[in-house]
C-alpha cells in the first residue's frame, strides 16, 4: 500500500513537472516573432529574467510555507505572519521618507535588494534565533512576535505615507507591489546562490521533518534534537521568505495557496515530496498568472493582485472546511 501511494505521488510529481514545463514553453513562445531575429532575441532578452524569478521565488515561497505549516503544526498559517513582508514595505518607504525618489537606495537597485536582504536576514536572525532561546523554545511565542512586530511595521509605515509627500508616494507605491515586469536580472543568480546554500546547510534538518511533524515528544524520543532543528528551520523560512520579497517583492496568499494545494494534491507526509509539488504549483501558477497579465490585461493589473483575490477567497474556504 505504501509502496502505490509512492508511486502514485511521483506519477503526480512527473505530471506537475510536464505541466510546469508546458507553461514555460508557451510563456517564451507566445507573440514571439520567430521570423525576425532581433525581435526573437528582444523578446528572450525581455522575458528570460522574468521566468527565472518566478521559479525562484516559486521555490522559495513553496518550500518555506511547507516547512513553516509543519513546523506550526497547522496548514492555515503562512510565512507572512513573522513580518518579512511588512518589514520589506516598512525599509522602502523609510527610504522614501527619509531619502526621497532620487535617492541611491531608491534608484539603484542592486543596493536595494542587498540592503533588503540583509536588513530582513539580521532581523530574523536575532528574533527567531535569539527570541526563540529566550521564549523557552516555544513555537507560538515566537509566532504571537512575528504577528505583534507585523502590526507593528505596518502601523509606522502607515505613518509615514500620510505625511509622506504625495509625488514620493506615487513612486513609492510601484515598489511595493509585488510584480516580474521589472525584475533585476543580476540578483537572480545570487538568490539562487543563497537558496542553495540555505539548502546545503539545512539539509540535515530538513530531512528531520518528517519525524518532526510526529510531535515533540516522539520527536525527541527518536533521538531528534528538536529545539535546535526548530529553531534552524524557522530562521531558513524567514531567510527564504527574505529573498523572496526582496527579489519580486511581498506576494501575501501565494504560500497559502500552493502549500495547501501541494498538501491537498499529494496527500502524504513525506516532505520531499510535499515541497516538490508545492514548488512545482506555485511556479505553474506565476507563470500562468503572468502571462495572463501580459497578453490578456496588458499589463494594466499586477500577477499579485490575482494572487491576493484568489488567496483570499481559498482562505475563507479552508477556515470554513477544516475545523
Amino acid at each position: 500500500m505504501k509502496n502505490e501511494a509512492y508511486r502514485a505521488n511521483v506519477r503526480k510529481l512527473v505530471i506537475l513537472s510536464i505541466l510546469m514545463v508546458l507553461a514555460v514553453v508557451l510563456y517564451m513562445v507566445i507573440d514571439v516573432n520567430f521570423a525576425n531575429p532581433k525581435f526573437f532575441k528582444f523578446s528572450m532578452k525581455i522575458r528570460t529574467p522574468k521566468l527565472l524569478a518566478m521559479l525562484v521565488a516559486a521555490f522559495a515561497i513553496g518550500a518555506a510555507s511547507i516547512v513553516f505549516q509543519s513546523i506550526i503544526n497547522n496548514t492555515i498559517v503562512t510565512p507572512c505572519l513573522l513580518g518579512m513582508n511588512s518589514l520589506y514595505t516598512l525599509l522602502h518607504t523609510a527610504v522614501y521618507f527619509f531619502f526621497g525618489a532620487s535617492s541611491f537606495l531608491a534608484v539603484n537597485a542592486n543596493a536595494a535588494f542587498i540592503v533588503d536582504l540583509m536588513l530582513m536576514i539580521v532581523v530574523a536572525t536575532f528574533i527567531y534565533g535569539y527570541l526563540f532561546k529566550k521564549t523557552n523554545y516555544n513555537v507560538l511565542y515566537v509566532l504571537l512576535i512575528g504577528t505583534v512586530l507585523s502590526s507593528f511595521f505596518g502601523s509606522v509605515q502607515s505613518t509615514m505615507i500620510r505625511v509622506m509627500d504625495p509625488n514620493e508616494y506615487d513612486a513609492l507605491l510601484l515598489t511595493l507591489v509585488a510584480g516580474f515586469d521589472n525584475i533585476n536580472g543580476e540578483i537572480i543568480g545570487c538568490c539562487v546562490l543563497l537558496l542553495a546554500l540555505l539548502v546545503f546547510i539545512l539539509r540535515k534538518d530538513l530531512a528531520l521533518l518528517d519525524v518532526i511533524t510526529l510531535g515533540k515528544d516522539q520527536a525527541i524520543n527518536l533521538g531528534v534534537d528538536y529545539d535546535r532543528c526548530i529553531r534552524r528551520l524557522l530562521i531558513g523560512v524567514t531567510a527564504c521568505i527574505a529573498v523572496a520579497t526582496a527579489m519580486v517583492g511581498p506576494i501575501s496568499f501565494l504560500g497559502l495557496i500552493i502549500a495547501n494545494l501541494g498538501r491537498q494534491l499529494m496527500k502524504t507526509y513525506r516532505h520531499s515530496h510535499l515541497i516538490l509539488g508545492s514548488s512545482l504549483i506555485g511556479m505553474m501558477t506565476l507563470v500562468a498568472g503572468q502571462c495572463l497579465v501580459e497578453h490578456v490585461f496588458a499589463y494594466a493589473i499586477p500577477v499579485s493582485v490575482f494572487i491576493t483575490l484568489g488567496g483570499g477567497i481559498y482562505f475563507l474556504y479552508l477556515l470554513l472546511k477544516k475545523r
